[in-house]
């Protein structure tokens, strides 16, 4: 067992997340942040302060919404709407191609780990957020 602090292992997995979805997106010349609005949108279509609601806690810092996002993917036609945003049938397309891609990606994340195991972890990592959300 490594002697590394939890902390490490959180940046280092999420460093490795990031970069495998972003090698994933990079034949459709999109980023993770990109994926993030089309998987929400196909999910529930809302408006830019849901998206930026929804999306929050995987913004960097200096990345106050997602806006610039939704405008590129507006502009390669796969997301419509002034008010209410919906992903457009070419939309609905790409995000259906994609998330055939994104799906291996994860399942390439927790090969060899268990479904308890998977949701152990997880119930940990949230339990301890949890805390840190209290002080």
């Amino acid at each position: 067992m490594s002697d590394l602090p939890i902390g490490y292992w959180l940046k280092h997995l999420d460093r490795l997340i990031e970069n495998d979805l972003d090698r994933v997106l990079a034949s459709e010349d999109l980023g993770r942040r990109h994926w993030q609005v089309l998987n929400s949108l196909h999910t529930d279509p809302g408006t830019i302060a849901d998206l930026d609601d929804r999306l929050t806690p995987f913004l960097d810092e200096g990345e106050d919404t997602v806006a610039p996002v939704v405008e590129q993917l507006r502009e390669r036609g796969w997301v419509e709407g002034e008010g209410s945003l919906r992903l457009t049938p070419e939309g609905r397309t790409r995000h259906e191609a994609l998330f055939t891609r994104v799906r291996e990606a994860r399942e390439r994340i927790s090969r060899g780990i268990s479904e308890e195991e998977y949701r152990t972890a997880v119930d940990v990592l949230e339990r301890m957020s949890a805390n840190l959300e209290q002080v």
